[in-house]
């Protein structure tokens, strides 16, 4: 008879672990397996930007195969295994879901959210979070943790109250800016810098736009456009050097021209 796919999944990784299994996944640590953690995560979001559920099932699993091989080496040294894991998610999301498995009542998402944190505030594991702000990564992407950090101050009522207030604070900081560059204060102009970068995830916010996927997509547009212009560049025989600025700027144009067309 077929196993069951999760304990399957589960034998699987103790027999690349066990003494005569793998011996790549016999000297893996926690540690070593960090940056894998990060590269899968980001793959799978690759998938879902290309909208395809085809990759996007055969990224989870490597995910999750890097998820199963953290529990399989915590298992191996005595201190919990995926069941734990499963448990503890399990008891958290029936007790900070008290609207679903409870009497508590949440008339929207704000309120979902509201609540999510005062209940984590009185879980066991949490008590060393004296501030609002705990419990924030540091290792998240720049634009994703200032996101963070505003949404969780707003959340007690530190916020402007129209996404108008937001706008002449881009002003202020970018007068600032200017005049730290007029003075030609290196970290001045580092300050100011980061000051209007955490107003525009402000703005952001506000306008309900995720700041790291604005910018991951402004990234991906400019990389698509600039190997326009070198397919162009190649196609006429020419290098970048040949052009000067405002040669340039008319085939980026024309890479922007191109883009429309295919995306209308």
């Amino acid at each position: 008879m077929q196993k069951e796919p999760f304990s399957q999944l589960v034998q699987v990784f103790a027999a690349l672990r066990s003494e005569n299994g793998c011996p790549w996944d016999r000297e893996q640590t926690h540690e070593s397996i960090k940056p894998d953690l990060i590269e899968e995560t980001y793959e799978v979001i690759e998938a879902i930007d290309a909208g395809n559920s085809t990759k996007l099932r055969e990224e989870l699993g490597d995910l999750l195969g890097n998820v199963m091989l953290h529990a399989q080496i915590a298992r191996d040294e005595g201190e919990f295994d995926i069941n734990d894991v499963i448990e503890i998610l399990t008891e958290k999301l029936i007790n900070r879901h008290p609207h679903v498995f409870g009497d508590q009542v949440a008339d929207d998402a704000d309120q979902v959210l509201k609540n999510w944190e005062q209940i984590k505030r009185t879980e066991p594991g949490y008590e060393d979070r004296k501030s609002v702000l705990d419990g924030v990564p540091d290792h998240l992407p720049s634009l994703q943790r200032a996101q963070k950090l505003q949404r969780k101050a707003a959340r007690v009522g530190f916020d402007w109250n129209e996404v108008s207030d937001v706008l002449p604070k881009l002003d202020e900081e970018m007068s600032e800016l200017k005049a730290s560059i007029q003075e030609n204060n290196r970290e001045e102009i580092e300050l100011e810098i980061g000051d209007l970068l955490f107003s525009i995830v402000n703005l952001c916010r506000f306008l309900d736009v995720r700041a790291e996927e604005a910018l991951r997509k402004a990234n991906r547009k400019f990389a698509g456009r600039f190997k326009a212009m070198e397919e162009e560049l190649e196609r006429r025989g020419d290098s970048f050097k040949d052009y000067d600025l405002a040669g340039l700027d008319e085939i980026w144009d024309k890479a922007k021209e191109s883009e429309v067309e295919v995306n209308p």
